[in-house]
């Protein structure tokens, strides 16, 4: 079996887009058009013949269209296998006609639950009718067309014209795997509302339903939004999916405004900005400097200008090649002073004319804009893959204020140090482990990243501040009465040095290491106030 002609198509959406305009061209070709209550309506209305589904069962739609499709005549004539004598002589013994074409797509359910509808709303928005023609026609592809998107009727038209009314089986193939991935998406999302959604809500309550952020079974729904040139490395392929149900908006759903294609690096590394400068979200002006998905520079100030220029300040030298996140929108002033060194990309919730024409002249530096940035300590769910399996948690969303740190020390901090530990350990947060960041009023000084042991992460940090203030012709190191942000406890007082090494005046560190008497006491014998956070921010 190869090209099969179309005489009969039955359509029944959800989504009235288009369908109209591809009735009216099948039923030019002489396709009888069979159809279902709001969608024979519209083909009706349009003044095109269509018989009503009822007309083909000979029972009407009941149960407020709960029943319409569920009948033998219908998925007769869409699974009866054509050059099968058996299956031939049954659908004359029956009355069933052969269904060659169906045109479906399901309730909107995705939608329904993304706009906050009420449980019986999202209920009678589970689709049955929908998924189980679209699964008959699907594994009949030898012989029916199925098309489940809206996106598709030019290619099938197209395909129409082409073979004269036929459709190729290569198309009904591909046809018919993207159906079954539709309506494996859909029953996903179905399972994640029970699960993640229903459970927590549902009136009998998540104990009586023994509700768990973790399933025993994990099903996701994405769509690919697009391919990517390649992954991390040339050699490696790539591509970016979507969420299929409600989510977070980010660098997917960002508008670029102008620049090249994103890469899968320029994906990474754009989130990772866009995750820190959200912790900033409603403050002072902020902005955050991303390498290699590390922070190299962050700071708040008056005016963004100043935040970039005391971001750009810690380390200029990485900042080249960057990623750029600001927490407001964008100026003409400061687009300006981004545009002097080279820049991948730019994230922001907005830009003025002023700074949309100071990037228009680099044309290959990618401009993002959001309506909003996302919520820092939004709950959640990451994962990893890994050889065998996967990993899944829930988002680091731990938020630490000033009434959650618990001085150790002698020596009280004071209102400044304080605010300079929580701007520190709000970078912390997004730095590789180990981490240790280095900060004074409102700036990053200092950031060492990702080292086996934060000694030598504190070490690069001192390092990284003393050639920012030579490159800056200061007279001394920003890290001078700073403060020291250790990511985890300091298991050893060497971290104590580290912190006297670079001038730091106060530390702030989860704590819960065995010798955290040893640290404290080589603290106060320095003179060095420190806070525990009782948390910690490991980030692999």
């Amino acid at each position: 079996m190869t090209d099969v002609a179309i005489k009969r198509a039955l359509l029944s959406v959800s989504d009235k887009e288009g369908v109209v305009d591809l009735a009216r061209n099948l039923a030019g070709r002489g396709v009888e058009l069979v159809s279902t209550g709001g969608t024979a309506k519209a083909i009706r209305d349009a003044g095109l013949p269509v018989k009503d589904i009822s007309e083909l069962t000979g029972f009407p739609e009941m149960m407020d269209g709960r029943v319409k499709t569920l009948h033998p005549v219908v998925h007769g004539g869409l699974l009866a296998v054509r050059d099968n004598a058996e299956h031939v002589a049954a659908m004359e013994a029956h009355g069933i006609g052969a269904i060659d074409l169906l045109v479906v797509n399901l309730y909107p359910f995705e939608q329904t639950v993304a706009r906050g509808g009420t449980r019986e709303e999202i209920v009678e928005n589970i689709d049955i009718g929908g998924p189980a023609m679209v699964r008959s026609s699907a594994k009949n592809h030898d012989f029916v067309t199925i098309v489940t998107d809206p996106a598709d009727y030019a290619e099938l038209l197209a395909e129409l014209g082409t073979l004269g009314g036929k459709t190729s089986l290569a198309f009904r193939t591909r046809m018919a795997g993207k159906a079954y991935a539709r309506t494996a998406a859909y029953d996903s999302a179905i399972a994640t509302w029970f699960a993640q959604g229903d459970a927590y809500t549902n009136p009998l309550g998540p104990e009586a339903l023994k509700a768990t952020p973790f399933p025993e079974s994990m099903t996701l729904a994405f769509a690919k939004q697009d391919e990517l040139r390649y992954g991390e490395n040339p050699h490696q392929s790539a591509a970016v999916y979507v969420p299929r149900g409600p989510s977070v908006a980010g660098i997917p759903q960002a508008r670029q405004v102008q620049g090249k294609e994103l890469s899968y690096n320029n994906f990474n590394d754009a989130d990772a900005a866009l995750e820190l400068v959200s912790e900033f979200a409603g403050g002072d002006p902020a902005i955050a400097i991303i390498k290699h998905a590390n922070p190299c520079g962050v700071a708040q100030a008056p005016s963004l200008l100043e935040a970039w220029q005391q971001a750009l300040a810690c380390d200029s030298v990485s900042a080249f090649g960057g990623i750029v996140a600001c927490n407001r929108a964008l100026d003409g002033a400061t687009a300006e002073a981004i545009c002097e060194i080279f820049t991948e990309v730019v994230i922001a919730p907005g830009a003025d004319d002023a700074a949309l024409a100071a990037f228009s002249a680099k044309k290959n530096l990618r401009l993002l804009l959001l309506d909003a940035l996302p919520e820092a300590n939004r709950p959640g769910m990451q994962m990893k893959t890994i050889a065998g399996g996967m990993l899944l948690q829930s988002r680091d969303n731990g938020d630490i204020g000033l009434a959650d740190l618990k001085v150790v020390t002698k020596r009280q901090p004071t209102e400044q140090e304080l605010a300079d530990c929580l701007f520190a350990w709000k970078v912390a947060k997004h730095v590789k482990s180990n981490a240790i960041v280095f900060a004074k009023d409102g700036a990053t000084a200092g950031i060492g990243a990702g080292q086996m042991n934060r000694r030598d992460s504190g070490r690069i940090a001192n390092v990284r501040a003393q050639e920012a203030a030579e490159i800056a012709g200061w007279s001394a190191s920003r890290t001078q009465g700073s403060a020291m942000a250790s990511d985890a406890f300091l298991p050893f007082a060497d971290g104590i040095e580290v912190a006297l090494d670079a001038g730091a005046s106060v530390a702030i560190q989860p704590g819960g290491a065995m010798r955290d008497e040893e640290v404290i006491a080589a603290a106060d014998k320095a003179g060095l106030a420190m806070v525990f956070t009782g948390m910690r921010h490991f980030r692999h």
